[in-house]
């Protein structure tokens, strides 16, 4: 192992970590509707739990209403059943063969309490992004010890990895500033 290794085993955890932060800020909810709401939302399917966009097509009907097409009509009462209990705070209702799911506009204190996980999730990824920090120049030290490297190889690999942490955390704070702008546009 090298210092090279180690910086980039360092830079595709911290994009792991990036990417599970844009899809966790992704879902949550804001006072447009959009689709990926209901991503994590599972329809029994003949017995299987299945996500709803394999048993059914999703779309927008307009800015506030998701509509949900079943791909078979039998299952439309499942699936508005299975929104409904995925406790989203949505209430689906049945228009023929369409499911229209409306948003509700946030309150404001929903919005402020919003705010506070979307703040809670960076959090969350800047410590994981401290945790590979740490987890790397654990690993510069070890091949120190190891004399595979030397102690400023070890120094300037430290740099870099700290550079690498410095803009994953502002790439964070840059994710959060916008969803809570998002969330708080009325």
């Amino acid at each position: 192992m090298s210092v090279a290794d180690v910086k980039k085993s360092a830079q595709e955890r911290m994009a792991k970590s990036l990417e599970t932060l844009r899809a966790d800020l992704g879902k949550v909810r804001t006072g447009r509707a959009h689709t990926g709401i209901l991503d994590h939302v599972t329809v029994d399917y003949y017995g299987n739990p299945t996500p709803i966009n394999q048993v059914a097509n999703l779309t927008l009907v307009d800015a506030r209403t998701i509509g949900v097409q079943p791909f078979e009509k039998k299952m439309a009462a499942t699936i508005e059943k299975a929104i409904r209990d995925a406790d989203l705070g949505l209430n689906p209702s049945a228009q023929g063969d369409l499911i229209r799911v409306p948003t509700p506009p946030l309150t404001e204190e929903r919005r402020k309490e919003m705010v506070k996980l979307v703040k809670s999730e960076g959090e969350d990824a800047k410590v994981a992004v401290r945790n590979i920090r740490r987890d790397a120049n654990e690993g510069l030290k070890k091949l120190v010890k190891d004399k595979a490297i030397s102690e400023d190889d070890e120094r300037r690999g430290a740099d870099d990895i700290q550079k690498l942490t410095d803009k994953a955390i502002a790439d964070i704070d840059k994710m959060l500033a916008e969803k809570e702008k998002e969330v708080l546009t009325v």
